[in-house]
C-alpha cells in the first residue's frame, strides 16, 4: 500500500550546472535551498537583504538592484539604538543610518552583479500577506514597531501579477540570459490563522501559474506541493509544526536536483556530499593512526577536487589538524 502521493517532476529546461552563477531570494526555502547549493559547491548568493516574505517586497528590492536606487533614509527605523530598514529583514542592521544605508547600497551592488552575470534567480514567495506603512506602503519587515503604524492586507492576484510582470519585463530586457524560477515556500505562515494561510498560498500559487504562461524564461518547482502532498504528515514537521524538518529539506532537496541537474551534474553533487560528510567526521581519538589515516585520505581526495571546485579554506582546515597531530 502507498502512503503518500509520488507525482513526477518534469526536468527543467534549462539545467542548473557548476557553471551556473544563482542568485536564491525570497522566503525561508530559498534560504534552505540556496545553502544547500552553497555547500554542494555552486556559484549562489542566498537573501542579500536577508529573508524576504511577500512578491512586494522582493520586487522593490530587485528593482533597486536594477535601477541602482538609493534606500530612503525616511524609511529607516530605530530600536534599542540600532537602525534598521523597512524594506529590508532586521538581519540588516547598523548603529547608524549612515552605516546601514552604506551596508544596503553593497548589499543592492552585489544583487545587480548576480543579475548582471547570473544564469538562474530564484524566488520563493512566502506570503501574500503584507503590512503597509502608513505614507509609504508593503514593507518586507516591521521590526517590532507599534502595530499601529501599519495595516495589514492581502494582495490580490492582479497586482501582484502586474507588478512581477513589469519586473521580468525589465530583466528580458537587461538581462536576457537570466532565468527565472518560482516556488511557494513550504513554510506554513500560521500567524496569519490557518483558513489565511490557505488563501494566501493559492494566491501565490495562481500567481506562479500566470506568470510561467506569460514568460518563456520562467518556470515554476513545486516545493510547495512536494510537503503538502507527499510529504502529509505532522513528523515531516519541526516542533512548532511550521518549519519542515532537516528530513523534509532534504528530501525536497532531491527532488530539486532530479529535476533541475544533469545526471553529470547530481554526480559531482553527490561526490561533494560525500566529502562534506567526511569533513563533518568526528572521532573520539584525533591522534589514532586510523584517524589520521583518514585525515590523509580526506586531504588527498581534497587536493584532487580543487581543481574543480574551491576547497582552499577545507584544504587548510584539514592541513592544519594533520600538524597539530603530528
Amino acid at each position: 500500500m502507498k502512503w503518500s502521493i509520488d507525482f513526477p517532476i518534469p526536468a527543467y529546461l534549462f539545467p542548473v550546472s557548476h557553471q551556473s552563477k544563482i542568485l536564491s531570494l525570497g522566503s525561508c526555502f530559498a534560504q534552505t535551498i540556496g545553502q544547500k547549493m552553497i555547500n554542494a559547491k555552486f556559484d549562489c548568493m542566498v537573501n542579500p537583504f536577508g529573508t524576504i516574505f511577500n512578491p512586494y517586497s522582493l520586487e522593490i528590492l530587485l528593482e533597486a538592484a536594477l535601477f541602482n536606487d538609493r534606500f530612503e533614509e525616511r524609511l529607516i527605523c530605530e530600536r534599542d539604538g540600532l537602525f534598521f530598514h523597512y524594506y529590508a529583514h532586521s538581519d540588516l542592521v547598523a548603529t547608524t543610518k549612515e552605516k546601514l544605508i552604506e551596508r544596503l547600497t553593497v548589499q543592492r551592488d552585489q544583487t545587480r552583479v548576480y543579475l548582471e552575470q547570473g544564469t538562474h534567480l530564484i524566488l520563493t514567495l512566502g506570503t501574500a500577506w503584507v503590512y503597509e506603512l502608513e505614507g509609504f506602503g508593503t514593507v518586507a519587515n516591521c521590526h517590532k514597531q507599534p502595530s499601529s503604524l501599519f495595516s495589514k492586507r492581502l494582495l490580490t492576484i492582479e497586482e501582484m501579477e502586474s507588478r512581477l510582470s513589469n519586473l521580468f519585463d525589465n530583466f528580458s530586457r537587461v538581462y536576457p540570459n537570466l532565468k527565472v524560477i518560482l516556488t511557494v515556500s513550504p513554510v506554513r505562515h500560521l500567524k496569519d490563522g490557518v483558513a489565511e494561510n490557505q488563501l494566501s498560498k493559492s494566491q501565490l500559487r495562481v500567481l506562479c501559474a500566470n506568470l510561467e504562461k506569460r514568460f518563456s524564461s520562467l518556470s515554476y518547482f513545486p516545493a510547495y506541493e512536494i510537503m503538502m502532498d507527499e510529504l502529509r504528515d505532522y513528523r515531516f514537521y519541526k516542533s512548532d509544526l511550521i518549519h519542515p524538518t532537516v528530513e523534509a529539506e532534504d528530501y525536497i532537496w532531491q527532488k530539486w536536483q532530479s529535476s533541475h541537474f544533469s545526471a553529470e551534474t547530481q554526480t559531482k553533487s553527490e561526490e561533494i556530499r560525500k566529502i562534506n560528510l567526511e569533513l563533518s567526521h568526528r572521532t573520539l581519538n584525533p591522534n589514532s593512526p586510523a584517524h589520521l589515516k583518514f585525515q590523509e585520505n580526506l586531504l588527498q581526495k581534497l587536493e584532487r577536487l580543487n581543481s574543480k571546485f574551491d576547497f582552499s579554506s577545507e584544504i587548510a582546515h584539514v592541513k592544519a589538524k594533520l600538524s597539530s597531530q603530528a
